[in-house]
């Protein structure tokens, strides 16, 4: 037991509930860390080892020109534990920084039993009532117990819970050829908001075919159940017919080629998705072809030979909030500023992007303990843009859970040419941003207080 009060509950022994632990003993705030394996187990872990890493060991590349290494940069600049844990139990894999998980568990909850005001905890949480002084932070992730769903479910209201099944590919804008593309709404209502690509009757029979023969991803036995309810896989609508897709989401009705005044045999429609208009996604692709076919099959679109696709379409039953409608800028759920999310449940996808969101919120609830209030993260770092952008931007009726990517990073003041030398760029000035927030007198106060 600690020797202080537990001002703050964490609750989930994953990647970011033990990052935040970390962060918040490291600021000076005394924490229970409670995990409710083995009391309550989840289909898809094993065991009960903190940190657990359930699928790839791969914590994804360490190059500076990718989103996963600038976003590793900026968490070592904030002093992440995991990362440095991580990199003590590496593995060989090139580039990439891949850990032995039993190993990097281990050595997590070993580090973790060390830390004074660290209490870690086996039980099951399923009431977040309110207590004097106190703090849930919950980081439970996508597989959460039935019953905490159910109290987030009362405190934020059912519509906002999320269990996705599918989800469409996203790719950047700057990567399409717009000399292909054409903007155009349906029967030319409202605004033309849409980027459509126009296929012949032998480039939907090509794609109609390569969808029939492309590999498909296995699905986890719990995510059968319900796994095409509202939501059919574009293969498998392709499956249903030849002419299945041209009467679904290639209907080309009502969206002529202005250039040449005729309908196209069919029609891919993407729609943006951020108010940067950085990001579109492939209207109706939802799929659980395999990443590299999804790429191999979906550059065969007419104007997407050169996509840069920043989030592959993907099948799941993970449990997310609605973070922008139910979440305040801190992460507290609206109404309830004693309860904090983060990780994964926020729509925050991969390892280091839940370590970064369990990072985020510990070093906000920190500044609130202290009294203090830290300024918000440049919006040209990889962790602003994901963290306090992105995941707050309603363009889109509903939150669809991302990777970091360069897509999300606001454009140079400058043109710069050359694919990698705009993400070294930019990489660069989100690097220099954030060595100046570290700067600021509110972050140096609370490093100070933390050692008071």
């Amino acid at each position: 037991m600690t020797a202080n009060p537990v001002q703050v509950t964490v609750v989930g022994g994953g990647l970011a509930g033990c990052e935040a632990a970390f962060q918040l003993a490291r600021l000076g705030v005394p924490v229970e860390l409670v995990e409710m394996r083995p009391v309550v187990e989840t289909p898809a872990h094993e065991g009960d080892a903190l940190a657990q890493i359930v699928c790839s060991n791969s914590l994804k590349s360490t190059a500076p020109a990718t989103a996963s290494g600038l976003l590793k940069e900026e968490l070592d600049q904030l002093g992440c534990r995991l990362l440095a844990i991580a990199r003590q139990c590496s593995v060989p894999a090139g580039s990439a920084l891949a850990v032995d998980k039993v190993r990097f568990s281990a050595a997590v909850a070993e580090a973790l039993s060390s830390e004074p005001l660290i209490t870690v905890s086996r039980r099951e949480v399923a009431d977040l009532s309110p207590r004097p002084g106190h703090v849930w932070l919950v980081a439970s992730g996508p597989l959460s117990s039935p019953d905490l769903v159910a109290q987030l479910g009362d405190i934020t209201g059912q519509p906002g819970l999320h269990f996705f099944d599918a989800i469409a590919p996203t790719v950047t804008h700057e990567s399409l050829n717009l000399d292909i593309l054409y903007r155009a709404a349906r029967y030319g209502r409202g605004e033309d908001d849409y980027l459509n690509a126009p296929l012949d009757e032998e480039q939907y029979a090509a794609l109609h075919r390569e969808l029939l023969d492309a590999e498909k991803a296995s699905v986890h036995e719990f995510d059968k159940a319900e796994l095409f309810d509202g939501c059919q896989p574009i293969e498998e609508i392709a499956a249903s017919g030849p002419m299945s897709m041209s009467f679904g989401p290639l209907r080309p009705v009502g969206l002529d080629d202005p250039r040449t005044g005729r309908r196209p045999h069919a029609v891919v429609q993407l729609r943006q998705e951020n108010v940067e208009g950085t990001l579109f996604g492939l209207v109706g692709f939802q799929t659980r072809l395999k990443y590299p076919e999804q790429k191999r099959v979906f550059s065969q679109i007419p104007g997407l030979a050169k996509a840069d696709f920043v989030r592959y379409g993907q099948l799941h039953r993970n449990f997310y909030l609605d973070t922008p409608r139910c979440c305040a800028r801190d992460f507290s759920l609206k109404g309830r500023p004693d309860v904090v999310v983060a990780g994964q449940i926020t729509g925050v996808e991969g390892y280091v992007e839940s370590i970064a969101s369990g990072l985020y919120s510990a070093w906000l609830i920190a500044a609130r303990t202290h009294d203090q209030k830290l300024p918000g993260l440049p919006l040209e770092t990889m962790l602003g843009s994901l963290l306090r952008n992105f995941l707050f931007d309603t363009t889109t009726p509903s939150l669809t859970p991302m990777n970091a990517n360069f897509g999300i990073l606001p454009d140079l003041p400058e043109r710069v040419r050359g694919k990698r030398d705009r993400k070294l760029a930019k990489a660069a000035r989100a690097t220099e941003q954030l060595r100046d927030w570290l700067t600021t007198v509110e972050v140096g106060a609370l490093l100070a207080a933390a050692k008071s």
